[in-house]
């Protein structure tokens, strides 16, 4: 990792960064905003950065933190459509916007910090150390943080029609 300049980095990780910041934020447009923002403040550090045991992890604390600053400004928010209005070319096309449109009309409901930990633990699949890291947190917040988000997310009626019965869900543990 310590020959890795910075220009290296960057481009191996804008990819990964934006889709995380595009689920931080629901917003494409804003997630380059806030991955080109975190980069342009890790320039002047990045000799420093570079020698931590773990750079992903302060580059992704970085970006959950830049968000939620982002977030407490609270800008004007615009309110896009998720797609455009022409008709899709195939049905199942359709369907996985419209799915991907709910998810993420449902996570922009949960507070900033259980958003970042469901978005790191599960989209990301980073472990709960690693997430812990990145948000400044104990492991145990982590799981807290996330458990409160999978919660409201299996609570919120957009997604009511994805979600496990208890019954079924109580069988699935019991089966481990």
């Amino acid at each position: 990792m310590g020959d890795l300049d910075f220009e290296s980095f960057a481009a191996a990780r804008w990819g990964r960064l934006v889709r995380t910041a595009y689920l931080l934020t629901g917003d494409h447009h804003e997630a380059e905003d806030l991955v080109q923002a975190t980069l342009a403040k890790l320039y002047p550090v990045w000799s420093r950065v570079r020698r931590l045991d773990s750079p992903d992890a302060y580059v992704h604390r970085s970006l959950v933190n830049n968000n939620l600053g982002r977030y407490r400004r609270r800008r004007v928010r615009q309110l896009l459509t998720p797609m455009l209005p022409d008709k899709a070319e195939h049905r199942s096309d359709l369907v996985q916007v419209e799915e991907r449109s709910t998810l993420l009309q449902a996570l922009a409901t949960l507070p900033p910090r259980q958003r970042a930990a469901v978005v790191l633990r599960y989209w990301e699949d980073l472990s709960e150390q690693q997430v812990a890291e990145a948000l400044g947190c104990s492991p145990g917040n982590v799981k807290s943080q996330a458990s409160r988000g999978i919660r409201k997310l299996r609570e919120h009626p957009a997604l009511a029609e994805y979600a496990i019965p208890a019954t079924v869900a109580r069988g699935r543990r019991e089966e481990r």
